[in-house]
């Protein structure tokens, strides 16, 4: 049996929601999944504060630092310090379609530049002994033929990186907003595949439009004798957080300590938060990321009632997720 991909279920970046609070919850979720940071500008790492830009719990490995940039001398030196920090991963961003990041030229304009992508990725690869990474789209704009994408992959590929994560919507850079480059551009799962197919070296990963787990166990499995590497999913499994530890659970060897229902999940989230409290932190920066996790049983309204009406109050600690679980009833506890 061929060996599991270290890629097979992973944790899209997504700014503003997978920061680190976000990450240490996803992976008691999932002990398996690859979590990956929202997007840090490479000239931030070499201006900011590194500590607040960089800093991870050591509980989120295997964890990828996801990089905006096209300079490679800057890629290089934020990779490196990546990689001091104790990243597992650098992922160049060659997806994002917003104008501020088109304005800094990168994200998904860089897909017009596979030359530019390649130095990128060979100064990273340099500088670093991780994995150096791409996230993509299948095109951008006018991009209409499969040839312009099996040309970026086979470019880039040529300067090292073997693992690509494809979303599988073309980036319409003028005349839509990042939400409706989400969701307007058609999907294409064949050009995934069909990627695939004229790269069987390389590692595939399929992003975009998968909220089911037949979608996901469909896209891993065979088909015309091509298998797709791994899945990586956004806003479906943050929206329902339940869905990444029933996805890990399924994907991966049984046996992992992983917890048996969502209160014991929410106690083993407890030290944590009683840290991060310590520190000065606001409950209402930890909680937000738990208010689907009861989503579609009884009472997940009340709960995320409790824990929006109390969280963001003064002097607020783990006293507020026991009153939101206390508001669940007959639901504290799985089916």
């Amino acid at each position: 049996m061929d060996p599991i991909s270290p890629w097979r279920l992973c944790v899209a970046p997504m700014m503003d929601w997978t920061d680190q609070h976000c990450r240490v919850f996803h992976r008691l979720l999932a002990p398996h999944a690859r979590l990956y940071t929202e997007m840090v500008n490479a000239l931030a790492i070499r201006h900011g504060d590194r500590a607040r830009l960089l800093g991870f719990d050591p509980s989120e490995h295997p964890l990828a630092l996801q990089l905006g940039g096209s300079d490679p001398r800057v890629l290089a030196e934020a990779a490196r310090v990546g990689v001091e920090f104790g990243y597992d991963e650098i992922n160049l961003n060659c997806g994002c379609p917003s104008d501020r990041v088109q304005a800094g030229r990168f994200g998904a304009c860089l897909m017009r530049e596979p030359a530019l992508v390649a130095d990128c990725v060979a100064s990273m690869r340099a500088a670093v002994a991780v994995p150096v990474t791409v996230k993509c789209r299948i095109g951008v704009d006018d991009q209409d033929e499969f040839a312009a994408l099996h040309g970026f992959v086979e470019c880039v590929r040529q300067a090292g990186c073997e693992v690509f994560i494809v979303h599988a919507r073309k980036a319409w850079l003028k005349g839509l907003s990042p939400k409706e480059n989400r969701d307007v551009p058609p999907l294409d799962y064949a050009r995934v595949r069909a990627l695939k197919r004229a790269f069987p070296e390389l590692t595939i990963v399929l992003n975009g439009g998968l909220v089911t787990t037949a979608a996901v166990l469909e896209h891993l499995a065979v088909d015309d004798g091509v298998v797709l590497d791994g899945v990586m999913l956004g806003r479906a499994v943050y929206h329902q957080p339940w869905w990444l530890h029933e996805l890990d659970s399924l994907l991966f060897a049984a046996g992992s300590n992983r917890p048996q229902d969502r209160a014991e999940l929410l106690q083993r989230w407890r030290p944590y938060v009683t840290r991060q409290l310590a520190t000065g932190e606001a409950l209402a920066h930890l909680t937000r990321h738990l208010l689907g996790l009861y989503q579609g049983l009884p009472g997940a309204r009340r709960f995320r009632r409790v824990l929006s009406e109390r969280a963001h109050l003064a002097g607020s600690g783990w006293e507020v997720v026991v009153a939101a679980q206390a508001a669940l009833g007959s639901a504290q506890h799985d089916e």
